[in-house]
């Protein structure tokens, strides 16, 4: 378990400063162009997520996200004791991560996001893209493609970014940790509840789905991800 929370704390930790550091960078990169800056945000956040997932998916199932957690446990793979102990070190991961990324960049190490984001659009946007993060990551699980997942689930949040009006947060944990960063990717701490009550909501009708599409039994906690990397290392 010490392995297992360690892994979800330095993945929540680095994807945190992919998201925030990347949304720095594109809003110093290009200035007043905020839809190439979302592109290059994006455009990093999936492909730095795929090499992420392929680190830590071999230990912990590299979930950084108290949602999929939740979701594993309601399937099986994880304990309901183990899925509330993994949430801790991924909120924490988040927002030392984004401390982080602040850090790197020049800017305070803690500044409170000032960008509301709590709207009904928004909302919506968040159980959708919650909703389709967990049909990605356990639709292939349970369907014994496991090994596909880092790709997909890069691929998807990447193109999520532009399908959601929210930019798909989807993660309770990311939410917390963008609340100190002021910055391009960040989320005023008035918006927060909002968008956590709509990302639980997501992975409530997300759990609903998969049992009807993939009724077969969960696989081991450990194995959510990258289940054949798991049995090579």
């Amino acid at each position: 378990m010490t392995r297992r929370l360690a892994a979800e704390f330095l993945g929540s930790m680095l994807l945190a400063t992919l998201v925030i550091g990347s949304g720095i960078a594109a809003q110093r990169l290009s200035p007043g162009d905020v839809g190439l800056q979302l592109l290059e945000n994006a455009a990093a956040t999936a492909v730095g997520l795929y090499a992420i997932i392929l680190i830590f998916g071999p230990i912990s199932g590299a979930h950084f996200n108290p949602v999929v957690s939740l979701a594993d446990a309601a399937f099986g793979g994880l304990t309901w004791r183990e899925a509330l102990t993994y949430v801790p070190a991924q909120v924490i991961g988040c927002v030392v991560g984004a401390v982080l990324a602040n850090v790197m960049f020049e800017a305070p190490a803690v500044s409170i996001s000032t960008t509301e984001r709590a709207t009904v659009a928004h909302g919506v946007s968040e159980v959708v893209a919650t909703v389709g993060l967990l049909l990605v990551i356990f639709s292939l699980v349970r369907s014994g493609r496991g090994e596909r997942a880092p790709a997909a689930v890069g691929a998807y949040i990447g193109a999520a970014y532009f399908f959601t009006s929210s930019t798909s947060f989807a993660n309770p944990a990311i939410t917390i940790g963008r609340m100190f960063s002021d910055t391009f990717a960040g989320i005023a701490p008035s918006s927060v509840p909002a968008f956590i009550a709509a990302q639980l909501v997501g992975g409530a009708l997300a759990i609903a789905v998969l049992r009807v599409l993939y009724p077969n039994p969960g696989t081991n906690a450990e194995d959510v991800v990258l289940p054949q990397l798991k049995e090579q290392s």
